[in-house]
Formats: C-alpha cells, sequence, structure tokens
C-alpha cells in the first residue's frame, strides 16, 4: 500500500482539517465536534445535514455550502459515523426550521442517523437515497443501496431549501426525486482502505465487476473486461429496465469516477452512455462528469439517470456554491 498519510488512525482527522483549512470561505469544523458546517447560516432555513463513511470524497462534505448542505458528519473510512456526532450537526445547523436528514440506504447509516434523530428534541425528516439498480440486497444494506444519486436529491432539495420551502415539503420533494433516480456502477480495480493495507477484493486484470457498490461490495457479476461501448449498453439497459415506463423525456446524466479513473475515460463513457440511453427515448437535458462519489482509489466508474420535470430541472440549475459544485453564481 503506498499513501500519503501519516498515520492510519489519524487520516479522516487530517483529511478534514485539511479540507477545511482548504474552503474556509465556505465551511467550518463544527466547533463541538469534528464535521463540516456551513460558515455561514441563513436564520429560520431547514437545515440539511448528510453524512457517512469517509473516503467517498468529495461526498459528502464537499456539498457542504449555499444551495446543497448545511453540515455533512463524515465517519471513519466506510464506517457510518456515531449517533452523537450527527446529532451535535444537527443541532449546530439548525437555526429554526427544523432539519432534513438525507441518509444513504446502508444498515450503519439508517440506524445511527435514525438514533440520533430519537436523541434530539428537535423537529426531524428523513430522506432514504436508494438509487443503486445492482442488487436488491447486499451485505452492506436491507434493500437497495444508495449511491451517486445522493448528489442529486441534496442538489435539489438544497435548491428547494434556499428558497425557504418547510420541512414537509422538503421531505416529499427529496423523496420525489430519489424515487425518479437510478445508478449503477462497474469495477475495474478494488480499492485499499488504509487500515487494511490492501485491496479489499481480487480481480483479475482481464476482469470488471459489474455492479460494484461504492465500498467495494460485490455486484451482479464479474465478467471479462468489455470495450466502454458494450458495458455502457449494459448499464443503460440495467437502469432503462429499472425505470420502465419512466425512462422518458427529459433526464440528468451523471458519469460519476470512483477515484482512479481518468477524466478522459469518464467522458468517453459519457459519450458511451448518451448515445443508447437516447435511443431508448432519454433526452439529456443536463449533464455532470467527474468524481463526485467516489470509493478511495477504485478504478471504473458509475452512471446515474434521474428523471426531470420542470420544478427539478429549475431547482438542478439554481445557484449552488460549495467546494466541488459550483455554478450559477
Amino acid at each position: 500500500m503506498k499513501k500519503l498519510i501519516n498515520a492510519v488512525e489519524d487520516v479522516v482527522k487530517e483529511s478534514l482539517a485539511g479540507f477545511c483549512s482548504a474552503h474556509s470561505d465556505i465551511v467550518r469544523i463544527g466547533e463541538q465536534a469534528p464535521f463540516v458546517q456551513r460558515r455561514h447560516l441563513t436564520l429560520g432555513k431547514v437545515a440539511l445535514v448528510s453524512g457517512g463513511g469517509s473516503g467517498h470524497e468529495p461526498l459528502h462534505g464537499g456539498f457542504v455550502g449555499q444551495g446543497m448542505l448545511d453540515a455533512a458528519v463524515p465517519g471513519q473510512v466506510f464506517t457510518s459515523p456515531t449517533p452523537d456526532l450527527i446529532l451535535a450537526a444537527a443541532e449546530a445547523a439548525d437555526t429554526g426550521g427544523g432539519v432534513l436528514f438525507i441518509v444513504k440506504n446502508y444498515e450503519g447509516d439508517v440506524m445511527n442517523f435514525d438514533m440520533a434523530r430519537e436523541m434530539s428534541e428537535r423537529s426531524i425528516a428523513t430522506v432514504i437515497t436508494d438509487d443503486d439498480v445492482a442488487v436488491e440486497k447486499s451485505t452492506f444494506s436491507t434493500g437497495r443501496r444508495g449511491v451517486a444519486g445522493t448528489l442529486i436529491v441534496e442538489k435539489i432539495v438544497g435548491a428547494a431549501a434556499e428558497e425557504g420551502r418547510n420541512l414537509a415539503a422538503l421531505k416529499a420533494l427529496g423523496d420525489r426525486v430519489n424515487a425518479a433516480t437510478r445508478s449503477i456502477g462497474i469495477a475495474l480495480t478494488s480499492c485499499t482502505v488504509p487500515a487494511a493495507g490492501k485491496p479489499t477484493f481480487d480481480i483479475a486484470e482481464d476482469e470488471m465487476e459489474i455492479g460494484v457498490g461504492i465500498h467495494g461490495e460485490p455486484g451482479r457479476r464479474r465478467v471479462k473486461l468489455k470495450p466502454a461501448a458494450e458495458i455502457a449498453a449494459e448499464m443503460v439497459n440495467a437502469i432503462t429496465t429499472d425505470l420502465g415506463e419512466r425512462a422518458r423525456g427529459e433526464v440528468i446524466l451523471l458519469v460519476n469516477g470512483f477515484g482512479a479513473t481518468p477524466l478522459s475515460e469518464l467522458y468517453l463513457m459519457y459519450d458511451a452512455v448518451r448515445r443508447p440511453l437516447e435511443a431508448a427515448g432519454c433526452v439529456v437535458a443536463r449533464s455532470l462528469v467527474g468524481n463526485f462519489v467516489t470509493s478511495l482509489d477504485m478504478a471504473g466508474c458509475s452512471v446515474t439517470v434521474s428523471v426531470l420535470d420542470e420544478e427539478m430541472k429549475r431547482l438542478w440549475d439554481a445557484p449552488v456554491h460549495t467546494p466541488a459544485l459550483r455554478w450559477g453564481i
């Protein structure tokens, strides 16, 4: 294992310190606990709080700022944050409008965010993201996993929160966006968790994993490496089949890297995905390409398709200013 670290046990703490220092105009470390908080909160606005295990950067801390999250709670690498840390973030972010948790569907995340909600005396609602079509159940989750589609939920709901919508309305919107969103990922290599010191799984040079999770969980199956066009066609088919009749009209297309895939390959995959997606009846109205929901140093990518209505498109286009996502400002 070759990594730019000092000590394994300090990786998350030192990375968080560097992140908040580098983006000190937008975020800061929580005063009472190590979480990421928006530097300038809006009085009375519903606070959006998300989080999960580290190792997926820029998710979630990179999306704290105007137009998205008010706080993000990092756990250790691939480990859910503790309920007391989540509670501290919620209390720090709430300025009187209540709190909306946006939680990926992993058992540890769901359980700990739910415990934090029960411990709090504040008004808190929860949106669970479960956009992964690869498997119905994995060793990490009950039901579908929440993956890169979480970004789309955070962006659209974040824009609505900036408009001053109440907690119930934001919860309903988040559930609606999640229901319109599907993702699937493929891996060419494993990732290496610093504490483990070796790859999470072994995969041959001529193999790929279809439907891999963002923690390196197994997917649908392992197959021989294919040309990008064939990979893209299979990913699109999985998504459009799952969406059924909803796979029509305008969509957001997100091609997301897992951390070690060059942008040139991600753009190549975008082109390879767009062709069969449009042939299936979708119109790519909005696009996003890059490393946004990663798996440490894994090579591979995921494809996310979110079916748009006019309100969702307007909220997606609304200004956002975070360390990892910026437009319209």
